[in-house]
């Protein structure tokens, strides 16, 4: 298999190892109580150490099978509050098409104008003939029930559960491009803007880095991008049953679906995954950025796609990999999933 990346990059080695050599030294019998303290730290550093460097070799060999371009960014939280672990760095740094994956960072953008009062979940948006874009991914396209008026919670739950492409356009109609890329700068993410048209109120998704993706997320998950509110409204989209599955969730049951908020982007040859994987309390435990294109069957948007299969394996040996580990930060509990026989 030929190896497409600095193996000390992905395995984090320069901080990884370093940890594991040095707090993981074994303490003699008798040894004070404080000393014994910092040796179960530097044990629990040292196993996570070697988890990380195995998810980094489980990518590895995964992304070399499905063959292609990978650009990605993985890390896992560190133990205690600990800066976390960085698994797997490949081409971390470069801009690329995020294609859908960016949706997240448009509601980010919508959602700071809620947190500040200059627009409500609750107001209405106008769904047209002109503004519904056909054919593509989504609700508005299939329902035909327009002209019609929508809330912008509705537009923002399609935009990140079934990745609604007419979403897009109505968040832009309360969000101009402009304004997106302005607030996300502001927010410290140069690198992930959409890209301006003609007509101010569309744009195509743009550009990020895996890096900056995997930052974003952190962010989020960390309450430094959204109030809590916002937060929580995002998480609960992508974390429900009706958010992406053919990728890293698809080899779950439903409630270790529930511990992943994961977005999808998918366009000509590329196919993106970015997304937290909490544990069980729902503190944030892995977060990753899987960007990948130049595969075989680019017209295959399922999950039989070599890129798509890859994440799918990837995420259950992650989840495996890192059964019995703690996150790190706040904790952001699942909502229950209750289905309904109608009634």
């Amino acid at each position: 298999m030929t190896i497409r990346m600095n193996r000390r990059a992905a395995l984090g080695l320069g901080t990884i190892a370093t940890a594991g050599t040095v707090l993981g030294t074994a303490v003699p019998a008798g040894a004070d109580p404080g000393r014994e303290a910092a040796a179960e730290v530097g044990a629990a550093t040292d196993d996570r150490a070697r988890v990380a460097s195995r998810i980094a070799g489980v990518y590895e060999r995964l992304s070399g099978q499905a063959g292609g371009n990978w650009q990605s960014y993985v890390s896992l939280a560190g133990q205690g509050g600990a800066a976390p672990l960085v698994a797997v760095s490949e081409s971390a740094d470069q801009r690329i098409e995020a294609y859908s994956v960016n949706k997240i960072a448009v509601a980010a953008a919508v959602l700071d104008k809620v947190d500040r009062g200059l627009l409500t979940l609750d107001q209405q948006v106008e769904v047209t003939d002109a503004i519904v874009v056909p054919g593509g991914d989504g609700i508005f396209s299939l329902d035909g029930a327009y002209p019609s008026l929508v809330t912008l919670g509705h537009a923002l739950a399609n935009l990140l559960t079934v990745s609604d492409d007419t979403a897009v356009r109505l968040c832009g109609l309360v969000c101009p491009a402009a304004e997106i890329n302005q607030i996300l700068v502001a927010k410290g993410f140069p690198n992930t803007q959409v890209q301006p048209v003609a007509n101010p109120n569309r744009f195509f998704l743009g550009t990020s880095t895996p890096r900056e993706t995997h930052d974003l997320l952190r962010a989020l998950v960390g309450g430094v991008l959204l109030s809590a509110a916002s937060t929580e409204f995002v998480l609960r989209l992508l974390r429900s049953p009706v958010a992406f599955t053919d990728g890293v969730r698809r080899e779950m049951s439903s409630a270790e679906r529930a511990r992943i908020a994961t977005k999808a982007g998918w366009f000509a040859d590329a196919r993106h995954e970015a997304g937290v994987i909490f544990d069980t309390t729902g503190a944030p435990l892995v977060t990753y950025a899987l960007f990948a294109d130049g595969q075989s069957g680019a017209d295959d948007f399922g999950a039989t796609h070599p890129a798509v299969q890859a994440r799918a394996r990837f995420g259950r040996r992650v989840l495996g990999l890192t059964d019995g580990l703690g996150g790190s930060g706040t904790a952001h509990r699942e909502h229950l999933y209750r289905p309904s026989n109608g009634g």
